[in-house]
């Protein structure tokens, strides 16, 4: 079957779970760019919650991706990709948009009782 039609080559995307979704999700620069605007740089929820999994919280990789229901190896990837988009932003003067790609999944606690104290008793 040609491309486009549906089929997808190798296996499917492991869904991933994100613990934080970024309430703001567009950066740019104070400056307007000299010279022709440069496309911006895109950033997916996986590669964002890498990101802050591993340096903004101090997890190693293998605790984010525990976190995150994939492996260290991907968080790696993950990890070492959005690094480099954020340097190539600050660097050149980008813009950056952070977007989902669809198999994320916002993981909720569940450690938190559910309130019975609304329902009527008999």
């Amino acid at each position: 079957m040609p491309r486009g039609m549906g089929w997808r080559r190798g296996r499917r995307r492991k869904m991933r779970f994100i613990g934080f979704i970024p309430e703001v999700r567009h950066f740019y620069p104070a400056k307007p760019p000299f010279g022709p605007p440069q496309p911006p740089i895109f950033m997916t929820y996986e590669e964002f919650e890498a990101l802050r999994l591993v340096d903004y919280e101090g997890l190693t990789q293998e605790e984010a991706g525990q976190r995150m229901g994939v492996s260290r190896g991907t968080v790696w990837r993950a990890l070492s990709s959005a690094r480099k988009k954020v340097a190539q932003m600050l660097v050149e003067g980008r813009e950056l948009i952070i977007l989902a790609q669809g198999n994320e999944v916002p993981k909720v606690e569940s450690s938190k009782e559910p309130d019975i104290s609304d329902e009527d008793s008999f």
